[in-house]
């Protein structure tokens, strides 16, 4: 294979999407983790299981960021878990040091990456990587759309007993408490969920979905979401790789669409083998645009405290 991903954290989002990636023979794989050892097991563990997958991708664990040159492919997973009580903004100061010094030892090997932030709080940590690579902002840009999506399809198909294939959902602005969910753009089969259940139930859909994270959070009671969060990465990945022009929910700089300014905030993206192609600006009522401003300005409290 001559395509190249590496994935910066070896915890569980950083190693299951390195599995994720080696299993779809997406590319070779390089997992890269600051705990001697870790990353070198766990890429050796994967590379173990490529005959039985029917991969022919090389995975290889490092600490050493000269492993990772000429990535075509940058997926930072690295920092700190939330715990049980705990929220993103919380993470804030502690995976600010963390993605800047990662997005910084990246490019200096792969200075023409894709980049792509998965770290909490996601839209903060976007607009760090941003700032602090130099990068076009087409070739910087965050998860947490395709997984708030996902995690909104399995509530719609969980409610109406239908298969997640017929669900679709959209999710727009940050990651988080003030994430804005749109009913009426979502569907099964094209039919809009606010017209196949009670307003009651698509308010507590959309209120789980806000809530999913700190869900499972609450459930493991050590540690957070992993294999949605990777497989939704995965996906990105396979839309840069394959150039689909795919639109994912994604986290995006914007530049006066939806009337947001110099932010990253979550927007339907069109991405493919330069990044983020096209941002699609839907049209919101009144309700769900100040709701988008609200989540918006949320993100930029956070990225004011960090001054970037």
């Amino acid at each position: 294979m001559n395509r190249k991903v590496t994935v910066v954290g070896g915890g569980n989002v950083g190693a299951t999407l390195a599995q994720r990636l080696a299993d779809r023979e997406l590319a070779d794989v390089v997992l890269i983790d600051i705990v001697e050892g870790m990353p070198q097991g766990k890429g050796l563990d994967i590379m173990e299981a490529t005959p039985v997958e029917g991969s022919d991708a090389r995975v290889i664990g490092t600490n050493d960021y000269k492993d990772t040159a000429n990535s075509d492919v940058v997926v930072i997973t690295a920092g700190i878990a939330r715990k049980p009580g705990m929220s993103r903004d919380d993470l804030l100061k502690t995976n600010y040091g963390i993605v800047k010094e990662c997005t910084e030892k990246v490019l200096t090997h792969s200075p023409n990456t894709i980049v792509i932030v998965v770290s909490n709080p996601l839209d903060v940590m976007c607009q760090v990587a941003y700032k602090v690579s130099g990068l076009p902002k087409h070739r910087v840009f965050g998860m947490a759309g395709v997984l708030d999506s996902a995690r909104m399809r399995t509530f719609i198909a969980m409610e109406l007993g239908v298969s997640v294939e017929n669900t679709h959902a959209f999710v727009l602005g940050g990651h988080g408490d003030t994430m804005v969910p749109l009913p009426r753009y979502s569907t099964v089969s094209g039919v809009p969920i606010t017209e196949l259940m009670s307003p009651e139930r698509v308010e507590a859909i959309c209120k789980r979905t806000a809530n999913g994270g700190a869900e499972i959070v609450a459930l493991l009671k050590t540690g957070s979401a992993y294999y949605a969060p990777s497989a939704s990465s995965a996906e990105m990945v396979d839309a840069v790789l394959k150039d689909k022009h795919k639109i994912l929910p994604s986290c995006c700089y914007l530049e006066g669409e939806f009337g947001i300014k110099d932010l990253y905030v979550g927007v339907p993206a069109q991405l493919g083998a330069k990044g983020v192609e096209k941002i699609w600006e839907i049209k919101l009522t009144d309700s769900e645009r100040t709701a988008l401003h609200k989540s918006a300005a949320a993100v930029k409290e956070l990225v004011d405290i960090l001054k970037i």
